[in-house]
């Protein structure tokens, strides 16, 4: 099982790249996102693998990120969801959006990836919500700094980046959990609550925009 693969790219196409790893060179189906930020052809690499292996072929997804790792094996549950389609997903949405849209109910966003229709969206939210909610928000929640686009309103969502943030969204979190709410519902409130402020805000202005957000 090939779970690594450090070499030089070789060749960039619009949805993979060839590692050329000692002279062998390996085919890998990557996201937009990750293609984006691993270098020119020439560049040293080192991509986290998934490997599927089907009776007449081997095929190849790579990873800069841990985190969009998780996020591909957590869509590729679903189903109906097959790793291309993964893939897609995470081109179109990258893993620091998909967390906004699975909480936010946001299916409009899924479903701007290739093979993605309105069922298809539906599904991946409704068996991902509960997973998403139980992810750890200072580890699995990473802001992106860019402004994300929200498919639903078509808003501009500003969201921070950095561990302050992240530590500030889990301390929220927390507190609304200890209110008696439920943490998926917590979690909900938190994300969408968040992405209404430009600047960080204060943890108690923080938490008063959730119950907002839950008495919605």
């Amino acid at each position: 099982m090939i779970a690594k693969l450090t070499g030089k790219i070789d060749t960039l196409g619009s949805d993979y790249l060839i590692i050329d790893v000692g002279g062998v060179g390996y085919m890998v189906h990557a996201s937009a996102k990750t293609l984006s930020v691993i270098g020119d052809i020439g560049s040293n690499v080192s991509l986290l693998i998934d490997m599927q292996v089907r009776e007449d072929s081997m095929t190849l997804f790579g990873f800069a990120s841990a985190e969009e790792q998780k996020w591909f094996r957590l869509l590729t549950s679903v189903q109906g969801v097959g790793a291309k389609v993964g893939i897609a997903i995470l081109s179109a949405c990258p893993a620091d959006q998909l967390v906004v849209a699975v909480m936010s109910d946001d299916k409009n966003l899924i479903r701007q990836a290739d093979g993605v229709g309105p069922k298809l969206a539906v599904r991946i939210i409704t068996e991902l919500k509960d997973k998403v909610a139980k992810m750890d928000l200072s580890g699995g929640m990473t802001m992106s700094a860019a402004p994300a686009t929200s498919a639903a309103t078509g808003a501009s969502v500003n969201v921070a980046t950095g561990q302050n943030d992240n530590q500030l969204n889990q301390d929220a979190l927390s507190a609304l959990v200890n209110l008696g709410y439920g943490r998926a519902e917590a979690y909900k409130a938190v994300v969408t609550a968040r992405s209404r402020f430009e600047k960080e805000p204060e943890l108690g202005v923080l938490i008063s925009a959730g119950l907002k957000e839950l008495a919605s």
